[in-house]
């Protein structure tokens, strides 16, 4: 298992980024969500898939754990995108996410960043950008998740 892109976000994670930053379209956001490691499907097999609602229809769930709930991020939670001309490259990044109290239960696999394209959107309209590693056992304690310490996504 590594980190990846969805397919289906190829060429345009930063631009949905820049969307949910710009408010265009109004309500868009990003959204966090924790897969469960229990009936995980394999990341070949994940990747095919093309909104949240597909994603969590195989064998992959979505935790389930006291404590845990999607985390929403609007624009003002975004930095303006910024490229890095010395290095030819754009990192996009999100700021830590603690969940609070997490209770023992469902073991955590991965971390999904989507794009929620207004705030009605159903998971058949999210469209999964990334997953992350995030291999963990909750135990009642708090949770941070940082995707990645250089960002979520780069573009190079």
């Amino acid at each position: 298992m590594a980190d990846f892109k969805f397919n289906i976000a190829l060429g345009r994670v930063a631009e949905l980024y820049n969307r949910v930053k710009v408010q265009d379209p109004s309500g868009s956001a990003l959204v966090l969500v924790a897969l469960s490691a229990t009936g995980i499907e394999s990341d070949a097999v994940l990747k095919d898939k093309d909104t949240l609602a597909d994603v969590l229809s195989g064998a992959t769930d979505e935790v389930t754990n006291t404590g845990y709930t999607r985390k929403v991020l609007a624009a003002a939670d975004l930095n303006v995108l910024s490229p890095d001309d010395a290095n030819d490259r754009l990192d996009l990044d999100i700021p830590d996410q603690t969940y609070t109290s997490v209770a023992a239960g469902t073991n955590w696999s991965k971390v999904l960043v989507c794009y929620k394209p207004s705030g009605a959107a159903t998971d058949a309209q999210i469209v999964p950008l990334t997953a992350h590693d995030f291999p963990i056992t909750p135990d009642g304690s708090n949770i941070v998740v940082q995707v990645d310490a250089n960002g979520f996504y780069r573009a190079a």
